[in-house]
């Protein structure tokens, strides 16, 4: 299947589940990160602020803020600016896809992290990814040897699916099963 198609059918499967359906199956997710022994030994994580469409972080990122260093990245023009997560309090609506951004200190030294929570469309069984389709995490997950750790709903977890020569497999996936 072409990269459009699979974009278009887990679209469509996940307009069957409410938001409160995903938050539930996103627990088992973030209970296996928190069990991860690479994200135990983190200090410093690349998360992300969830979208309505994607295994749900708001919680997450506020309870490992607490002993863990938590980046998340801001969308500005093609390109992701990474800045420290300093509380809900502090999030403004960015300019990409309206998501909650942290507006305080901007992170630049991509060495330091550990791990990064990677969303996507859809992953499969030998590590790729499937994103958006603008580029902006191969971009990033490029330039670290950070952990990468794919987080999915178990129906975003396929066989295979179609790769391009600048797509970054992740380290693990973890979805929902």
């Amino acid at each position: 299947m072409e990269k459009k198609e699979i974009r278009k059918q887990i679209r469509e499967i996940k307009k069957q589940y409410t938001l409160e359906d995903k938050k539930r199956m996103s627990a088992s997710v973030w209970q296996q990160v928190e069990h991860n022994e690479v994200f135990q030994r983190a200090r410093v994580v690349l998360a992300y602020w969830s979208m309505d469409d994607e295994v749900f972080t708001h919680d997450f990122v506020c309870k490992w803020a607490e002993e863990k260093t938590i980046l998340l990245p801001c969308v500005k023009g093609d390109e992701l600016e990474i800045r420290y997560f300093d509380g809900r309090e502090k999030l403004c609506p960015g300019e990409g896809y309206a998501i909650p951004e942290p507006v305080g200190r901007l992170f630049t030294d991509l060495n330091k992290i550990d791990v990064i929570l990677v969303p996507g469309v859809a992953f499969d069984r030998t590590l790729n990814r499937l994103g958006r389709g603008k580029g902006f995490y191969d971009k990033i997950l490029s330039q670290t040897k950070a952990c990468k750790i794919g987080i999915c709903f178990d129906f975003q977890l396929l066989d295979r699916i179609p790769t391009e020569v600048h797509d970054v497999r992740m380290t693990q996936v973890i979805s929902s099963r």
